[in-house]
């Protein structure tokens, strides 16, 4: 794996000597200011996916192959990496300012992939603008927030993937509906109908396969949660991890350790594992009473995934809005203007009192 060095990822400009920043959609780092573009050099091999045992055990939970610098909002707690040229320095979840003299060094588990950035923020931006001009009563503050690019960030956040072999060892119930004819009294005399009923039998056996991808959210706290509407990425398209794609970007470290990753994934591997378990049963119903659910060959990857974010206060209250670096999907919160609403009533209440008035 690549090591993350500053003085890759802020490469000058061969002609200008400005920063090249990636350019989404694309495999080149880009000038902003004479256009000059570079090819992002490939990766030979596929990305690495890591023996998670040997780090959990040998290296532990902190382990790490490099060191970032890092800025920590003191407002939401996020933990960012902010390159030396990046022009707002500012949380991207809550617009804390930050002080580029707090920056720490701190270990990570470098990236095994990255998800390039497939959209800009100008994009973006336009995504928002649309998605604000198709909402009733949205306050001026909110449509302004939606024009300005300077309130778009784009950030990276990080994830655990979890592959393994599983195997689940089961016991339980087999149901087979049947219709018994029942017979009822009603006002207007005696009627039939058909009632459901479930006929038991005993199952056991055993299932086995292998899980591809357990993702989970390695920065996830409740006061900035990604909304799972916009939390889905097309993960066959992972390149392998260099910093050239985080050029013009900030990048989050994860705050869930790889063990807690681990225990969140061991729950999502058994939801799946009694997916196969009632699949293989069969019947119309089934009831698991036990399953002794085992995993093996257990590998895990650092990925980073793309996310636009912008947020703004409104009367008090904080809002943002997210958008999908891939997809192009949005989600946001919003608030409501007080006084749209209430001039709108009072127009309306002024046009029915004319009309009661002249129909007098």
């Amino acid at each position: 794996m690549e090591e993350l060095k500053q003085s890759e990822q802020n490469k000058p400009c061969a002609n200008c000597g400005a920063e090249l920043k990636y350019k989404p959609g694309s495999q080149q780092l880009a000038c902003g200011y004479c256009g000059y573009e570079e090819f992002i050099e490939q990766a030979k091999s596929s990305f690495e996916e890591l023996e998670l045992q040997h780090y959990l055990k040998a290296v532990g939970d902190n382990a790490y192959t490099e060191t970032i610098d890092l800025l920590h909002c003191k407002n939401c707690g996020a933990n960012q990496h902010i390159e030396e040229n990046f022009k707002s320095l500012q949380c991207v979840y809550c617009s804390e300012p930050l002080i580029r003299e707090d920056i720490e060094k701190e270990g990570w588990i470098l990236p095994s992939a990255v998800v390039p950035f497939q959209l800009d923020a100008k994009k973006a931006g336009s995504i928002f603008k649309k998605w604000v001009g198709g909402i009733w009563f949205a306050p001026n503050k909110l449509k302004r927030a939606a024009l300005d690019p300077e309130s778009i960030h784009g950030l990276y956040v990080p994830h655990w993937t979890f592959d393994a072999n599983m195997t689940a060892d089961y016991q339980g119930q087999r149901g087979e509906y049947y219709y018994v004819t029942q017979t009822y009294k009603t006002k207007n005399g005696t009627k039939t109908r058909q009632v459901r009923k479930t006929r038991w039998h005993p199952a056991s056996g055993r299932v086995n396969g292998f899980v591809d991808d357990i993702l989970i959210n390695a920065s996830e706290k409740k006061q900035r949660e990604i909304p799972t509407s916009v939390s889905f990425w097309n993960l066959k398209e992972l390149q392998p991890f260099t910093s050239k794609y985080l050029a013009g970007f900030v990048t989050e470290k994860y705050t869930i350790s790889l063990k807690e990753g681990h225990h969140q994934s061991f729950k999502k591997a058994k939801e799946i594992a009694y997916q196969w378990i009632r699949r293989d049963i069969g019947g119309d119903t089934q009831q698991i009473h036990h399953a002794d659910i085992k995993l093996s060959d257990e590998k895990f990857k650092h990925v980073l995934l793309p996310i636009y974010i912008s947020s703004y206060t409104y009367n008090g209250k904080e809002y943002r809005f997210y958008v999908n670096g891939q997809t192009g999907k949005i989600s946001s919160s919003r608030p409501y203007s007080f006084w749209k609403i209430f001039f709108l009533v009072l127009f309306i209440v002024i046009i029915i009192a004319l009309f009661a008035f002249f129909a007098q």
